[in-house]
This record gives structure tokens, sequence and C-alpha cells, in this order.
């Protein structure tokens, strides 16, 4: 199998092998837009310079699952009720969501420099997935070195960076503030939610995984929720704030 890379905006070029486990999980669904079919199970990716070739055979289903195991990138066959597939599929949902997020965003262009950041951290969520499916008591330690995670915690140094930006000129509000703030803020603190999810779902693998994507996904909630009030305030929405059922104020409003 092997990892579509985004070149220019709507393309996809052929860039290299896999480093994650052998499941749908592999491929994230951004690099997927491009992609046309021809003859009904031939991908045709098409770049702005070339027609890049591709493997005729690759298929999206293998039934090597279909007795409810599935691989890791190391080879071992675990049920498919593990901890590692279910941080897979959240991180998975996370990605997915992500890309509502930007469809809901891509046509606005003040929010244009936060769709490019959601789709570098849709690519490394794909990392974060790669790691988690190459547990580190594997006992290739070619493929742990593979997978290593940001090992020099560059990608949360990022995040704290975007959100640092981010915040500047944010509404200030003393109250709890609402998951609201239109269409695509609304879906950035779904993403939020799902990371925090995601983030609970690697608990039981810590000692498997790199601590850099705990570190990772941990920021990842605080970007998306900064992210969320970002996009409400660039677009002009008013966000709702929380207001208790008999009229009190909150402490923070004290």
């Amino acid at each position: 199998m092997f990892r579509l890379a985004r070149s220019t905006r709507g393309f996809c070029t052929l860039r290299r092998p896999v480093q994650g486990p052998t499941s749908n999980y592999a491929i994230n669904p951004i690099f997927l837009r491009s992609m046309h079919t021809k003859d009904g199970d031939r991908p045709v990716i098409k770049s702005p310079d070339e027609v890049k070739s591709y493997p005729a055979t690759i298929k999206v289903y293998t039934r090597t699952g279909d007795k409810g195991t599935s691989s890791l990138f190391t080879g071992e066959r675990r049920s498919k009720d593990d901890s590692v597939f279910e941080a897979l599929g959240t991180t998975d949902e996370l990605s997915s969501m992500l890309g509502l997020a930007i469809a809901h965003m891509e046509s606005n262009s003040d929010t244009q420099q936060l769709v490019e950041r959601l789709e570098i951290i849709q690519c490394l969520l794909q990392d974060v997935g790669s790691n988690v499916a190459t547990p580190l008591n594997s006992k290739s330690q070619s493929k742990i070195k593979r997978t290593r995670f940001d090992p020099e915690s560059r990608h949360c140094t990022r995040l704290e960076q975007w959100i640092d930006e981010m915040s500047e000129g944010l509404p200030v509000h003393r109250s709890f503030i609402l998951p609201s703030g239109g269409l695509s803020a609304s879906t950035l603190h779904v993403s939020r939610t799902i990371c925090r999810r995601a983030e609970r779902s690697l608990v039981p693998l810590k000692d498997d995984i790199d601590k850099e994507t705990m570190m990772f996904v941990n920021r990842l909630s605080d970007f998306l929720f900064v992210a969320a009030r970002w996009t409400a305030m660039k677009q002009g929405v008013t966000e709702k704030i929380y207001v208790h059922q008999k009229g009190r104020v909150t402490e923070f409003d004290k």
C-alpha cells in the first residue's frame, strides 16, 4: 500500500509506502479527494504536471479481517476490539471530522490559513496512527525507528505557536463558552471532543507509544478549541456562553 501526498491544492502524488497498519486506517481521507476510478477498480491520480503511475492491483478490500482480527504494522494480528484499533479508529474519526470542518471553510478566504493547518494536522494524525500501530515492545526495531513520532517535539511546539497566534484578539469571556459560533466553528468543537476521546484511547497504550504522541494529541484539543473560537470571530458569529438555569452568574463572572 502507498501513502498519497498532497502536492498542490486539489491534486495528489505518490510518495512512499505507508508507515502503518495495512487496514483502511492507513489512507487519509484528505488524499482521496482527487482519486478517480477507471474501469471500476483502478485509481488514477492526476497531478498538475503529469499523471503518476499507480499499482493496478490495489483494492480496498482484503478479506483478511473477516474473522474479526486485523494486523499491526509489525504483522502481529489482534482482535479488532483491541485497544490499538480503538485508538486507530478514533484518530481516523478525528481526521474525518477535520475533513468536514475543512469542507465548511474552504470557500471562506478569511479561514484559508486555518484550512492549511488542519490539512497538516490530518497528515500528522496518520503518523500518530503509524506510531500506535507499532508497539515499542515489538521485536522489529527497524519498524519502531521508522514510525517514531516527533522525537524533538517540533509538532507540539508548532501547535503551541499556532494557539498563541490565534488567541490574540479573541473576545474575552468570563463565563464558560458553549460549543457554538456557526457551522465551521461548531464542527471544530465536535473535532475537539473527538480529540479528547482519542487522547483517552491512548492512555491504555501509553507504555507502547512514544510520549510525544500523547503530548501532541493533548495539545491538539487545545488548538481545536482556540481554532473554533478564532473561526467564529473571523466569520463574525457571536459565541454563546453558559447561563445558569436559575439565572445565577458563574463563579467566573463574580
